[in-house]
């Protein structure tokens, strides 16, 4: 046995039960028993968490090379009321080009089994079924490909390695004209440009929003400029039109903002490299060399592409005359506080719509509708934090929305928001403060566009548009008010003992020639709950003070840590940047914890793994 595998702890992996059942099997049902002899990744993930759609995306590669040793088994395990449905999971399974086995979880209760703190996490399951690693966060799929390759070796060794095909079956294909569709815009012509999100293309449809008048995009993921025919795209988002009758596309998977020619169906690519834009790289400079993350949608604001970079919980804009790209508000902290753009923070933004002085906003992690006015100060209509959710109308201080993606300016001064996981267009009137219901009984949606005196909205999980005429009165419904259920951790009040687990993976060590290659950021919700031991600092340990009067709260913990390879003859060592947001639900109890472990890379030795 080598040295890494002597050194690895083993511990027994718990059963997986998910009271949805099994997708991508053929309706065929799996223990963890069945799996043995492969070696199994646990992606716990949510499909409303954009971290956890980079990491589906990160993990393309290595299941394509390792097909024949390693199943990779989704665990999906919801945030927001919504996401516990059976048929959104499976909207979201296909939604996303998930090409492998996943578990709904509706309950959280493989969750819990394996002490899982925050999307997405990646546990390790060796073929004889022992746990190995678990890791937080993105970043870290290259460590677990040099950790297959050890497993692979070991158990080939051993005999108890099992190659073959693995259980992921694939759905019957949908004859719909749209899949999954993102975003909408009514062209000049009359027409509407569509972001038929799922199979990476944009399709014009006639003014009856049915008949395609033109798909450009090959269909397939890429990222190739040229033709309509010739072009591809990767899961585009959003749509703006820009003064010179071209249309700027948000690539989201791409990394990049895309340019269509209207007239031609040429495609070229404004912003972005293809690359994820990870902390310590660039914030501004000539667009096609510095990278972004995940743009959703785009608006034209003040002369320049505002982008909605979801990714990294900023807004970023693109000025087309000078072919620049800059960050404009948010510090990629998650979270819900206004003020001067720089200061802001912002949770997963993705969808803006300019209207006069302001740029509106739809936060979706905060179910909130923000602006952010000429100065660039950010303020906030509707929408209270990270963890308070539902539908309720009324007054906006205590209104609520579910997970919302689109916004879209109404002649009137009001908002309509496509409240996306409540299945309902709601309206916010800035001259009144109140929130009203303007349609339910819509599935997903994710944008809506004018048209005259109707609202087309883009009817996301029905894969159409549906056109309504904007009401004289609002609907009424009756109010729900949700808080995540995820259960509370339960801490000690006064010391508490906050370590960040992170071993850096074999092969590499911390990168410390620029500095300090690791970081943490803790506040809370509310800020009375810590005493001590808020704000940053490289030490991924840290000892905090709980206000005992504040019973329960949430902290938000954010680490970063960079490694590299650890060979003195290698000039250029590859290098790689791990990092997580958790929020993290506490209770007060006395007699309880005084230590708080966050997993971002490795075990931890602390709670007997």
């Amino acid at each position: 046995m080598n040295d890494s595998a002597s050194r690895r702890v083993r511990v027994r992996a718990p059963e997986l039960v998910g009271k949805g059942g099994w997708l991508n099997t053929g309706d065929q049902q799996y223990t963890l028993a069945d799996l043995r002899g492969r070696i199994v990744i646990l992606d716990f993930w949510t499909f409303c968490c954009i971290n956890c759609l980079h990491v589906l995306d990160e993990l393309r590669e290595l299941e394509e090379r390792h097909r024949d040793t390693v199943v990779v088994v989704g665990v999906h395990s919801p945030k927001f009321v919504h996401e516990a449905e059976h048929q959104a999971v499976v909207d979201a399974v296909e939604r996303y080009g998930v090409e492998h086995p996943v578990l709904d979880d509706p309950e959280l209760a493989t969750w819990k089994q394996y002490a899982v703190r925050a999307w997405p996490t990646l546990v390790v399951i060796d073929p004889e079924g022992y746990v190995v690693a678990q890791h937080a966060g993105e970043g870290h799929v290259h460590a677990i490909e040099r950790l297959v390759a050890e497993l692979e070796a070991e158990h080939e060794a051993k005999g108890t390695l099992r190659r073959g095909d693995g259980p992921y079956v694939a759905p019957e294909p949908e004859p719909t004209v749209l899949r999954f569709p993102g975003k909408a815009l009514l062209l000049p012509s009359g027409n509407f440009l569509v972001s038929d999100t799922t199979r990476h293309q944009l399709v014009e449809l006639a003014e009856d929003g049915e008949s395609v008048v033109r798909r450009i995009g090959t269909g397939a993921r890429g990222f190739t400029d040229g033709s309509a025919e010739q072009a591809s795209f990767n899961e585009p988002q959003g749509l703006a039109l820009l003064d010179d009758g071209s249309v700027v596309v948000a690539d989201t998977v791409n990394h990049a903002l895309r340019r269509l020619d209207l007239a031609s169906g040429a495609v070229t690519t404004l912003a972005g490299t293809g690359r994820q834009w990870m902390q310590g790289a660039p914030t501004s400079g000539p667009a096609r060399e510095v990278t972004l993350s995940s743009p959703w949608d785009v608006a034209l604001f003040g002369g320049r592409v505002w982008i909605a970079m979801a990714g990294v919980h900023q807004l970023w804009t693109y000025d087309p005359a000078a072919g620049t790209v800059q960050a404009a508000a948010g510090t990629t902290n998650e979270g819900l506080v206004d003020g001067p753009g720089a200061e802001a923070w912002f949770a997963q933004p993705s969808g803006l719509a300019a209207a006069g002085d302001r740029l509106w906003l739809a936060d979706s992690e905060t179910s909130a509708l923000r602006w952010v006015d000429p100065d660039g100060a950010v303020h906030t209509a509707v929408g209270t934090g990270l963890f308070d959710f539902g539908h309720r109308d009324g007054e906006a201080g205590q209104a609520l929305l579910q997970h919302p993606l689109g916004v879209t300016a109404l002649p009137d001064g009001s908002v309509a928001v496509a409240d996306t996981y409540n299945h309902a267009l709601r309206r916010y009137d800035p001259a009144t403060g109140e929130v009203t219901t303007l349609a339910t009984d819509l599935r997903e949606p994710s944008d809506a566009v004018l048209v005259g005196d109707d609202i087309v909205v883009v009817e996301s999980a029905r894969h159409r548009l549906t056109r309504l005429r904007l009401p004289e009165e609002a609907v009424r419904v009756e109010a729900v008010a949700h808080r995540t259920q995820r259960a509370a951790t339960e801490v000690a009040p006064g010391r508490l003992r906050l370590d960040v687990i992170f071993q850096a993976p074999a092969g590499q060590k911390l990168d410390t020639r620029y500095g300090p290659s690791t970081r943490l950021l803790v506040s809370a919700t509310p800020p009375e709950l810590l005493l001590k031991g808020d704000g940053a600092d490289s030490d991924l340990s840290r000892e905090l003070e709980l206000d005992p009067a504040v019973t329960e709260g949430v902290l938000h913990v954010s680490a970063m840590a960079a490694s590299c390879d650890d060979d003195p003859a290698n000039e250029y060592p590859a290098c790689h940047v791990h990092q997580q947001d958790w929020g993290v639900p506490v209770r007060l109890v006395a007699g309880a914890a005084d230590r708080l472990p966050l997993v971002l890379a490795g075990l931890d030795a602390g709670d007997g793994r």
